[in-house]
């Protein structure tokens, strides 16, 4: 699958991705790309209805690997490992975006950016994500400037 863009965002749809995002980059499909969720009949009935209208699919990770349409589709990876599991099945986006990374209750992180927050664990799913050759940036808006995503992690001693 090329062409296709890949953002690694634990909120998943929400109004930076269904508006600003898509707009950018002349979106018109998302497919949210999580084993989790994908099992999850809740989230996958509400997801697509927070899409404002995109047609959205909630899929694992051999489904979206399955995926033959690539034109105008982004794929919301939740975490480093989806998008490296998805890499690694063959898709060959031209980036990985990180944009909006939460923390999570219950975890020790560190604050990245100002809107990113990274398990050790995850560190090391993003390291595995760049040395796959795919570059790996963060830009939480179209506007802003793609900044190299390794480069943080070194400063913040991840």
């Amino acid at each position: 699958m090329a062409g296709v863009h890949v953002r690694i965002d634990n909120r998943l749809v929400h109004g930076q991705v269904t508006v600003a995002w898509t707009r950018r980059l002349g979106v018109r499909r998302l497919v949210v790309c999580n084993d989790d969720v994908a099992a999850d009949d809740l989230q996958r009935m509400l997801l697509p209805q927070a899409a404002r209208g995109l047609p959205t699919d909630v899929f694992t990770i051999k489904q979206t690997l399955e995926t033959t349409e690539t034109q105008g589709v982004m794929i919301l990876a939740k975490d480093p490992d989806d998008a490296f599991r998805l890499v690694e099945g063959g898709l060959r986006p031209e980036t990985v975006n990180v944009g909006n990374v939460a923390p999570r209750p219950g975890t020790t992180y560190t604050m990245v950016t100002r809107s990113i927050a990274v398990t050790a664990d995850e560190a090391d799913a993003y390291r595995k994500l760049a040395a796959s050759g795919v570059p790996l940036v963060t830009q939480l808006m179209p506007q802003d400037k793609p900044a190299e995503f390794v480069p943080l992690l070194d400063r913040k001693g991840l």
